[in-house]
């Protein structure tokens, strides 16, 4: 594919579903761990089960979940989760909340990532 497939305007209904906000806001959480073993990924994972339980009423969306181990870049180790949101205000009380009882948890540190749109293309892939 080259960049003469690539249309300025959504055009379809299928590509207008795909339109992304202006502005985004991206909330990194992540939660420096004493150890990592067999049930971290399924304990973290249960953690922020019940965050998206009661999060009603907090408008965001998951972006993503993992878990770094200490090596080169890192000392700790680390379970991160990426959410797009505003209201981050919310979204930390949520998980205070459901982590401040998290023994395997030494600390949780935050950052909070504005983006602007300054373009957006779309193409279609043939299969």
């Amino acid at each position: 594919m080259d960049n003469t497939d690539l249309m300025r305007e959504a055009q379809t209904k299928f590509e207008k579903k795909l339109i992304q906000e202006k502005y985004n806001v991206n909330v990194a959480f992540y939660v420096h761990l004493k150890e990592y073993n067999n049930t971290v990924r399924d304990e973290l994972e249960k953690r922020l089960e019940e965050v998206f339980f009661y999060a009603r009423g907090v408008d965001w969306k998951f972006d993503s979940f993992g878990i770094e181990k200490a090596g080169k870049r890192n000392k700790d180790i680390l379970g991160f989760f990426i959410f797009r949101t505003a209201n981050i205000t919310e979204l930390k009380k949520l998980f205070k909340e459901y982590f401040e009882d998290y023994d395997n948890a030494i600390k949780i540190t935050c950052s909070v990532a504005e983006y602007e749109k300054i373009n957006e293309t779309f193409f279609e892939l043939d299969v």
